[in-house]
Formats: C-alpha cells, structure tokens, sequence
C-alpha cells in the first residue's frame, strides 16, 4: 500500500491539501484524524464510491503518543489489510508526521510504501506563527492544554523531517502577497531539502518502504514561482575551545534576537564532557544536556547526530568531538557580529589554566534534562 501523510498547524490547511491530494489522486482512500477534547479522537475515512464513514476513540490518556499508538498506526495497518492500494493519512492538526512514520516503521507487518510526507502550511501565516509566544492550545490549535509546544516549535521540527511542503491558503481572511512572498522565503530557507509546490500532483517524493530505515530526500526546485533575492539567511559558526557560562548567557540575547531558528550543539565550561544541545523557535530557546560526547564513548561520528535535526550543523560537527557549532536563520544576519560574539564567548587562556567546572552556570547544565526560557524583549 502507498502511503501518503500530512502533517499541519491548523484544520483548515489540513483540510484544503487533502482535498487537493484527493483530486489528483481520486482511487486514493482519504482517512482524517482529530484529537478533540477529552481524548476524543475522530476518525473519517472516504472511500471512492462509498459514504463516508466516521469513526469515535476515547483515549484514556490524550496525548499524541497514545492517539498515533492506539488509533491512528491500527487504523493504517487495518487499510492495508485490507487491500487499500492509495492511503492519504491526514493527522490530527500540531501531530508529527515523523512519529507516525516512526511507529509504522517498529510495527508494520508487511511492507508500506511512503509516496510522500507533506506538511500543509500557509505561506502567509507561517511567519507569524514562527514567531507565536503563546502554547499550541492558547492560539487554538491544539485541544490538549498540557502541551507546551509553540506553533514555532512544531514548525521547526516538521520542516526538518517531512520531504514536501504543499501550500494551502484557505479563503478565510483575505490575501496577503507579501506575507506570502516573505513566507515562502522563510520556507526555501528553513527547508531547502524539502520540495515547495502549490500543486498536490507534483506530491510524488518517496518510492520507499516504511519498514525500512528513513532516508533524506533530494533537494528539489520549488514550483511554487521563481526564487526571489531573500531577506533571510543562515550562518554557520564552529569554535574549538568551551564557552564561559555567563558571556554566552548575555550573547544568547543578543544572538536570538534577529534568529527565527537555532540550531547547534555547544561546549560548556561547566559541563566540558556534556554535550549541550542548543534549540530555537521564534520567540523560545532551550538547551538539553544529552550525555557525554559520542567520542568519549567510542560511539561512531552517526550516532552524535542522532538528536540534531539540523543537516547542515551535523556536517560542520567534529564527529562527536567537543566543540561548539551554532546554525542561526533569521532576517539580514550579520555574520561578522555572530562571529565576535561567539568567539568573544571562549575561555581565554587565563581562564582554561584556572579550570572549567568552577565558574558559575546560570543555566544549570550539569543534569541531563531540559533548560526552558521564553524571550520577553
């Protein structure tokens, strides 16, 4: 069975890239899926030539894990049992598409070919809603208010791991073509790999079994109208000694600021042996502290990538040896100012012969867990 999946922020997008994809390929089966309140998960399927049918799951725990475990991978397993040959799996809106191709690949019994992984996104709003404060439930699209993703957080991590991005502008507010040009910038920078188009027949990507290892897709040239000179950039920077907590503490501010996406892996002075992985999404950044450096371990250069969804910091990084590499994707960046500010973060030499672990740490990177802050400027 073919398998088609679309991910989205909102319903409305959702809905219009499905109904684009179901034109263009009628013999498909078309099955929605919604998280409600209270765990109410809703299950569409339309079949060519049979009414619609509608489905109900109430999930004793209402989360995304849960709904892609219990309803939504049966569900698929169920269509190919039963000898669908086409399915566009629509998810629930703010649902990564990477969990469900994920968990399909550890469960499918035969073999699922992956036609495509689409996210569904306007290029008029997507800027706006990089840079949304509020959680996935305060601006509406998510029912669940114990989420504490942001809209930009999901968009991040969509853009890194779907192969298409099908643009979808529901006629509910009137159009916008400048918000939509600099949208559609932002998206040919924040996914370069990912083919752009305004046309559901071009969603044609992945020949590629779902019980077998991802692979990345090739860059494809956008058809949704010629690049234009884009506002926005990305800049590289590596350093090769640790960073002292509080100077890059106050250069985060600074360095954040103009940067819709971050991305990197930094070497900390109060954690030297830790990997600390650095992440922005419009108004938010965090850091992680994932454990000791793959090279400390012996482990393969590979598997110090394995949480960095960003390609083009892994291709700079040492093969898991300690250094600090930082992706920053923003509007008229200035690669000279990050530059000195990442450089003026270093250790001096004074300050490596005084030792690493005994200076103060204002965010707390000596356990292997998340450091959340919300920007307020």
């Amino acid at each position: 069975m073919r398998l088609t999946v679309i991910s989205s922020l909102d319903a409305l997008c959702r809905q219009q890239a499905c109904d684009m994809l179901a034109a263009a390929y009628p013999e498909a089966v078309l099955m929605l899926h919604d998280l409600l309140e209270d765990g109410l998960l809703v299950c569409r399927t339309v079949r060519p030539g049979v009414p619609p049918r509608r489905g109900e799951t109430r999930l004793e725990h209402p989360c995304p894990s849960c709904a892609i475990r219990l309803d939504i991978v049966p569900a698929v397993q169920h269509a190919r049992d039963a000898g669908v040959e086409h399915l566009i799996l629509g998810l629930p809106p703010a649902l990564p598409a990477a969990a469900v191709v994920g968990a399909l690949r550890s469960g499918a019994r035969r073999s699922l070919v992956l036609h495509a992984v689409v996210l569904a996104c306007s290029p008029s709003a997507v800027e706006d809603q990089v840079w949304d404060r509020h959680t996935l439930f305060e601006s509406g699209y998510l029912a669940l208010p114990d989420d504490e993703r942001t809209p930009g957080e999901f968009l991040m991590e969509e853009l890194a791991s779907i192969d298409t991005v099908l643009l979808a502008d529901p006629d509910v507010v009137s159009a916008d073509p400048p918000a939509s040009a600099r949208g559609l910038q932002l998206l040919r920078e924040l996914a370069p790999h990912a083919r752009i188009t305004d046309r559901a027949p071009e969603v044609d990507i992945l020949q590629q079994d779902v019980t077998a290892p991802p692979s990345r897709a090739d860059p494809y040239e956008s058809s949704a109208g010629a690049a234009s000179a884009s506002p926005f950039t990305t800049i590289i920077h590596q350093v090769h000694r640790p960073l002292h907590p509080e100077r890059f503490h106050h250069a985060l501010r600074s360095l954040a600021q103009g940067c819709c996406r971050l991305r990197g892996q930094l070497w900390m002075a109060p954690a030297p042996e830790c990997r600390i992985l650095l992440r922005g999404a419009g108004p938010r950044i965090w850091l992680e502290n994932v454990g000791p450096w793959p090279a400390y371990l012996g482990a393969p250069s590979g598997v110090s990538a394995a949480k960095d969804t960003n390609a083009s910091v892994r291709a700079v990084a040492d093969a898991g040896h300690p250094s600090t590499v930082i992706s920053a994707t923003g509007e008229d960046l200035d690669a000279v100012e990050i530059t000195r500010l990442l450089t003026d973060c270093q250790l001096t030499d004074a300050e490596m012969k005084s030792g690493l672990t005994a200076l103060a740490d204002p965010f707390g990177l000596h356990t292997t867990h998340d450091i959340d802050s919300r920007r307020t400027s």
